[in-house]
């Protein structure tokens, strides 16, 4: 009788490990898709950001204001292959 109500607790504390597991991975995957949607939102200005950061980080000394506009080459030249080359602001 004793083994029956083990075997019954152990299943039980499995399907409440299980449901938390499932609600974890939810959250998570909720907040990869709010981060997707931030990223595209202002991709160009983070990478604006961090290039102007990582400029004055290397000792340039002409760090320019972060509203400034970009030309539409720059814009369109800007991908992951040469995304550390010229970070200077636009």
């Amino acid at each position: 009788m004793t083994q029956q109500i083990a075997k019954k607790t152990n299943v039980a504390k499995r399907a409440r490990r299980g449901q938390g597991m499932t609600e974890y991975i939810i959250i998570v995957a909720l907040i990869a898709i709010a981060a997707i949607g931030i990223i595209s939102l202002f991709g160009d200005n983070i990478r604006r950001l961090f290039g102007m950061s990582a400029d004055a980080l290397g000792g340039a000394s002409d760090i320019a204001n972060a509203n400034t506009t970009k030309t539409n080459a720059n814009l369109t030249n800007k991908k992951m292959a040469n995304f550390g080359q010229n970070n200077a602001p636009y």
